[in-house]
């Protein structure tokens, strides 16, 4: 089992160009199951294996989505055993995934972005990691970016004069996204007093580039002194981005491509509105509001 995972692996890698991080998960999702079989050979895994494993999922008592994306792994891994000629038939395709719950997506109100983004200029505007952490916000909330996508920005990817990023998204795919004027500002004042030698946009301390965990501590750190409501992460300025775009008129298909998402279907989270956007929309259109 161990070397058709291992194939699978440079498969993902060569092949379907998937991300380290995609590529990891999938790895460990598949190293979970060959535990599980403990070294039952590739021909005898069959429908009854796939559901005795799917039962110790349970067990354990893990989320739905999990569960739901350790199948979806093994999905992948047979479809492609089957198209290599490894096994003649495809155990899984009988085997139907748990239904997943719906959440609604955390996101902040337009007042919370604005207090958290000051907050990063509270003690001075001269300090050089304060102005970077305000372009770090800033760029954030503009652009909608994954943290991943933002530690991975370059000095080469920001156009002033276009006023667009050049993002590298999941799966190594490009797009392009717009940045406004408020975070072009911020990013510009940052760099004047940065070492511009460096090609990655956003350093650390060390001069070296940021990592997603630090950008993680400094956004818990500006939440704290903001005093905004827990349960905000640095991903929630992602829905946040999508979430204010929409309530304020913006289509389904351009918040798609400004997300970088695949499918519409990962876009629909978003189409839940505000308590006071309803209520607007509500007094304008209903004739006895």
């Amino acid at each position: 089992m161990q070397k058709y995972i291992e194939k699978f692996v440079r498969y993902l890698e060569i092949e379907k160009n998937y991300s380290i991080h995609t590529v990891i998960n999938y790895k460990l999702d598949l190293l979970g199951f060959n535990k599980f079989i403990a070294g039952t050979q590739l021909e005898k895994i069959d429908y009854l294996s796939l559901r005795k494993y799917l039962a110790v999922l349970k067990e354990k008592n893990l989320a739905s989505r999990t569960v739901g994306r350790r199948l979806s792994s093994l999905r992948s891994f047979f479809r492609f055993l089957c198209r290599e000629g490894y096994i003649k038939t495809n155990p899984i395709l009988m085997l139907s995934s748990p239904k997943l719950e719906k959440h609604l997506p955390s996101f902040m109100t337009e007042g919370e972005v604005g207090r958290l983004i000051e907050s990063a200029f509270a003690k001075t505007q001269e300090d050089l990691l304060g102005l970077r952490d305000r372009a770090i916000l800033e760029v954030f909330y503009s652009s909608g970016l994954r943290i991943s996508e933002l530690v991975g920005l370059n000095l080469e990817d920001i156009d002033f004069i276009s006023g667009i990023l050049k993002i590298r998204g999941k799966g190594k795919k490009e797009r392009i996204v717009p940045i406004g004027e408020t975070a072009l500002a911020a990013v510009r004042k940052y760099l004047q007093k940065r070492n511009k030698q460096i090609n990655a946009l956003f350093l650390n301390h060390h001069q070296r580039r940021i990592t997603t965990r630090g950008v993680r501590f400094l956004v818990v750190k500006y939440l704290n002194a903001s005093g905004i409501k827990p349960g905000v992460s640095a991903h929630t300025f992602r829905h946040s981005f999508a979430t204010h775009l929409l309530n304020h008129g913006a289509d389904l298909r351009t918040v798609q491509e400004l997300l970088g998402h695949a499918s519409l279907s990962s876009t629909q989270i978003y189409t839940h509105m505000t308590t006071d956007k309803l209520k607007s929309v509500y007094d304008q259109a209903h004739p006895h509001a």
